[in-house]
């Protein structure tokens, strides 16, 4: 994708059987970009929710101190291929994840909903 800027974009979860094999085009769930140390630092603080989801990146790693809401985390690799899907609870510390370069962010369940596991690759529409 080039070099990351905030902003907003869709994401769009690969389906076995998607649109490559005649199934149906994955459902777009809108996604915020936070590119910018400033924007990753404030992430999902001071939220009460959040609808879709929430990328920051660089990162590979969160926490969720001070946070308001559970929330479930999936970590990326540099061709956005979930490597683990984590539900986090308030007051929480994830620990890195090596490989990762990009974290996103949703309410908990929402993953689950979306079908994003590991092993699953992800495409952004900014």
């Amino acid at each position: 994708m080039g070099r990351w800027q905030d902003g907003r974009g869709t994401l769009r979860v690969a389906e076995e059987g998607g649109a490559e094999e005649g199934g149906a085009e994955p459902a777009g769930v809108p996604v915020e970009i936070a590119a910018s140390y400033r924007a990753r630092t404030r992430g999902l603080l001071g939220r009460d929710g959040i609808d879709g989801a929430l990328l920051l990146t660089p990162a590979n790693s969160v926490h969720t101190f001070r946070m308001r809401f559970a929330i479930d985390v999936a970590y990326l690799d540099r061709r956005l291929n979930v490597l683990a899907v984590r539900t986090m609870r308030p007051g929480r510390l994830g620990l890195p994840r090596p490989r990762a370069r990009h974290v996103l962010e949703a309410e908990a369940g929402a993953m689950a909903r979306w079908g994003l596991r590991p092993g699953v690759r992800v495409t952004l529409e900014a």
